[in-house]
């Protein structure tokens, strides 16, 4: 909301695109916004609405649009004073378009778009994307913090903020409290509706249900916007990823989604899963030399789940196993790395591991400013590292970061942060 405002009071505002994977919560958040920042909204459904599409195919005028969206909305709309929501703005090329338009000859008007494929619309043949004339935004499923805010526990979210910050430990029942919190997050993850129906019921099979629902309509996508032939190959790949994640090599191998695989197979597949942020893709690196991202190998990457719920789910883990943080856990190692990976994407990091020719290995690296920090993503208590001493003596990295069930501190050069911490990440970003 904080963000939507500061888009509203820009001067050199522009059309919003609010990009997210289905069920995030767009919609909601839009509508919310409009409610109460604005005297009124008007909201748009561009998939259900063929009018609407077919309209925009006839007119590009802005006037002539503004008054056909009255008499649809039966409600005036007031430069300045109303919120235009056009929704899954994916499903009508002529309405994405329509927003240059809007830029630069009413400025005046408030136009805010979500898109749940729009990465993947926009991939598509015919499809032309507005560049420089739309700002845009990301909306990612709710994080650890978000999930506390949820259930009315500001106060321990603060009390890991401030922990976070100053390095000192949290009281060891509070830390006990938050442990116990995120063992149930990791189950339920991220989604709003399966957050609030948890609320609702307390019952993890009525969560596990909502998930079920979000994976079908996911499917339900693969079918609509790609052809039958890659749709097949879209949720082979998709169905793959508990597998993959579950090896001790977490490397993605065509080979387990199909005998014979390759890229040249599957390769579409997955940059439509990654587009439609569905997953997130974790490149591997062979180096920690500035800038990051040059020292990619295409070839070599990790796919995680956009949330970390729907993998438990779809890795069929019970939930009493989860919920248990030992050692011997073999689930829990791979289901925190894929929540790390989802904070640390949500704050606008891209995502990168560490691997070089001597068995080293990190779960992630971040490029902070002009700083590479190592980061390695422990399940237990178990913390010792050859390869994150190697690689911060190697790359003379200021720090780096140890994500486990350990409580915060500083030693050694290394910043030990809870595994329930992972989202503060973005208070080094701001520092």
């Amino acid at each position: 909301m904080d963000k939507l405002l500061q888009w509203k009071n820009s001067p050199n505002r522009k059309p919003l695109i609010l990009n997210g994977a289905r069920q995030v919560g767009k919609t909601f958040a839009l509508k919310e916004f409009g409610k109460l920042h604005y005297e009124n909204f008007v909201y748009f459904d561009t998939e259900t609405n063929l009018r609407l599409r077919e309209y925009f195919e006839t007119d590009f005028t802005p006037a002539r649009i503004i008054e056909y969206l009255e008499s649809v909305a039966q409600q005036k709309i007031v430069p300045d004073a109303t919120l235009i929501i056009f929704d899954e703005i994916q499903s009508s090329e002529r309405i994405l378009r329509s927003l240059k338009t809007f830029c630069e000859e009413t400025p005046e008007y408030h136009i805010a778009t979500a898109g749940s494929l729009l990465g993947v619309a926009v991939n598509r043949s015919n499809y032309s994307f507005p560049v420089g004339k739309v700002d845009e935004m990301d909306l990612f499923p709710m994080d650890f913090e978000e999930y506390l805010w949820a259930l009315n526990k500001d106060f321990l979210q603060k009390e890991i903020t401030q922990h976070f910050a100053d390095g000192s430990k949290m009281p060891n029942a509070l830390h006990e409290e938050c442990l116990e919190l995120f063992r149930k997050y990791l189950l339920i993850g991220g989604m709003p509706e399966a957050v609030q129906t948890y609320i609702n019921t307390g019952s993890l099979i009525d969560v596990q249900s909502v998930q079920s629902k979000i994976v079908n309509e996911y499917i339900a996508d693969m079918s609509k916007y790609a052809t039958p032939q890659t749709s097949i190959k879209i949720r082979a790949c998709y169905n793959s990823i508990p597998i993959q994640l579950a090896k001790e090599n977490r490397k993605f191998q065509y080979k387990i989604v199909q005998k014979g695989g390759s890229t040249t197979l599957f390769g579409e597949s997955i940059e439509w899963l990654n587009f439609a942020g569905i997953v997130l893709k974790c490149q591997k690196i062979d180096n920690g030399n500035l800038p990051l991202a040059v020292q990619v190998d295409l070839s070599d990457f990790k796919l995680y789940m956009g949330d970390v719920g729907i993998l438990a789910m779809k890795s069929s883990i019970p939930p009493q196993l989860l919920l248990q943080l030992g050692e011997d856990n073999t689930y829990l190692g791979y289901v925190v790395e894929n929540y790390v990976a989802q904070c640390f994407k949500a704050n606008k990091h891209n995502l990168f591991y560490w691997k070089n020719d001597n068995s080293g290995e990190l779960d992630f690296v971040l490029q902070i400013g002009t700083d590479v920090i190592p980061v390695e993503v422990k399940k237990g208590l178990n913390t010792k590292s050859r390869s994150l001493t190697m690689f911060q003596k190697q790359y003379n990295c200021p720090y780096s970061i140890r994500l486990s069930q350990k409580n915060f501190g500083f030693a050694n050069g290394i910043k030990s942060v809870p595994l329930y911490a992972a989202h503060c990440i973005d208070l080094l970003s701001n520092n």
